[in-house]
């Protein structure tokens, strides 16, 4: 049995390298709220980090990683008085500080001191005082923490279809089918519109149906995503709106083809730091096109998914296809990394 002054917790050492170790249980200070983890979510960004070994702005191994998560409050900080011990709860993985210059023009995802958390694989973390402000939300009674734990990712989805703006009625096709991919499909039907989705993995398109998808393309089957996705809206102009949820360069070269004229491209997907890509400055020009990107989620979208969730309009059985054991999150890591594995694992310490 462990030490009781100590929490189970993975560290991230660097590339692939994560260990299992016992660590002393956080501090709580002052404002703070420390949470007994019941999930945690895998994730696309932690895989990422576990890839490479590190992240520029989230994480400097060695440090416990992961941000993903729902709990139990297990202690509480001097000042704290809206939370109570043995509350249900949920973190998003960051908060602005409210005050900056894009703070200040309601820009809250590109505030200059973004405060970012991680710790969610492990037995406990502790909220720092600013999102436990910002961003900590009770979690409705009944409601399974680890669908609660997927309100981040979603959060960043709201985010996305929020600025992308289309209308009921209005022809979305999304590019992939991972776990963001299948909640902007959600969120698209939700909106009222027809939404198709171009991805990988029969299993994954199947999924995408499921939540709404009226067509769906499996680009490994050799056939021009561009082409398809033209020819099945509006007489063969093309989509009013292009969502890219893959991350690649590729990807968003074929996002920007496909938006009929006067559309929306959305290129959501982060890529690889330094990356180009063509821009035809014809169709840019003389065909209207509305080109942006979205980052990240506000503390309004953090709130919008938690809804979501609660309700079961964005299902969560759908996504967390694994539950596992903290102790198996090496392993787990390691089998995600070779590709194939499911959308989301919920450990539970």
């Amino acid at each position: 049995m462990s030490d009781p002054g100590t929490m189970l917790a993975a560290v991230l050492y660097g590339k692939e390298d994560v260990r299992l170790e016992h660590l002393p249980m956080p501090a709580v200070g002052p404002g703070e709220v420390r949470v007994r983890i019941e999930a945690a979510t895998t994730c696309g960004t932690d895989l990422k980090v576990y890839r490479r070994g590190y992240h520029a702005r989230m994480i400097t191994p060695p440090a416990v990683f992961g941000h993903e998560f729902a709990g139990i409050v297990d202690a509480l900080g001097d000042g704290v008085d809206a939370w109570r011990v043995g509350d249900r709860v949920v973190a998003a993985n960051s908060a602005p500080c409210g005050e900056c210059f894009y703070c200040q023009r309601s820009r809250p995802e590109l505030c200059e001191d973004l405060l970012f958390l991680n710790g969610a694989y492990a037995e406990y973390v502790t909220v720092p005082a600013r999102i436990v402000h910002v961003n900590l939300l009770h979690v409705p009674a009944g409601m399974d923490l680890a669908a609660a734990s997927l309100t981040e990712p979603l959060a960043c989805a709201v985010h996305a279809l929020e600025e992308t703006e289309p209308a009921s009625g209005d022809d979305v096709i999304v590019l992939g089918a991972g776990p963001l991919g299948l909640m902007l499909v959600r969120l698209a039907v939700l909106a009222g519109c027809r939404v198709l989705c171009a991805g990988r993995r029969a299993e994954r398109l199947r999924l995408a149906e499921r939540l709404g998808a009226e067509a769906v393309l499996d680009i490994d089957a050799g056939q021009d995503a561009a082409e398809w996705a033209r020819a099945q809206c509006h007489g063969g102009r093309g989509p009013d709106c292009v969502i890219e949820a893959v991350g690649r360069t590729e990807a968003w070269a074929t996002a920007l083809e496909i938006a009929r004229p006067g559309g929306t491209v959305n290129l959501f997907g982060g890529c690889p730091s330094g990356t180009r890509v063509p821009l035809d400055t014809g169709r840019m020009h003389y065909e209207s096109l509305r080109v942006l990107g979205t980052f990240h989620h506000t503390p309004a979208t953090v709130r919008q998914a938690l809804v979501l969730l609660a309700s079961g309009d964005v299902p969560a059985d759908v996504f967390i296809q694994e539950r596992a054991a903290l102790a198996e999150l090496p392993d787990l890591l390691a089998r995600l990394a070779r590709g194939g594995g499911p959308l989301k694992v919920a450990l539970t310490p």
